[in-house]
């Protein structure tokens, strides 16, 4: 926890420019922007139903493009 008081006459700006070298020291910021989009891991079950789930609409897709039902949609993104 980084702690700043004011000392006597110390103008508001130079009060808040200590308190940001002070929390530039101690790393917070770093470790903030470091699990700010932490996102723990999945577990192997909810893996294999999301791969499953992915498969089955692959296969849903290519069998309505076969039937003709799906229209062929360009690339949306030229390579170049």
């Amino acid at each position: 926890m980084v702690e700043v008081k004011k000392k006597d006459g110390e103008s508001f700006e130079s009060l808040l420019r200590r308190f940001n070298r002070k929390i530039q020291q101690s790393g917070v910021l770093v470790r903030a922007r470091k699990i700010r989009f932490y996102e723990p891991g999945k577990s192997r079950n909810l893996l294999r139903v999301d791969a499953l789930r992915r498969a089955e609409n692959r296969e849903k897709r290519e069998e309505l493009k076969k039937l003709g039902k799906l229209p062929v949609t360009p690339p949306k993104f030229k390579r170049r």
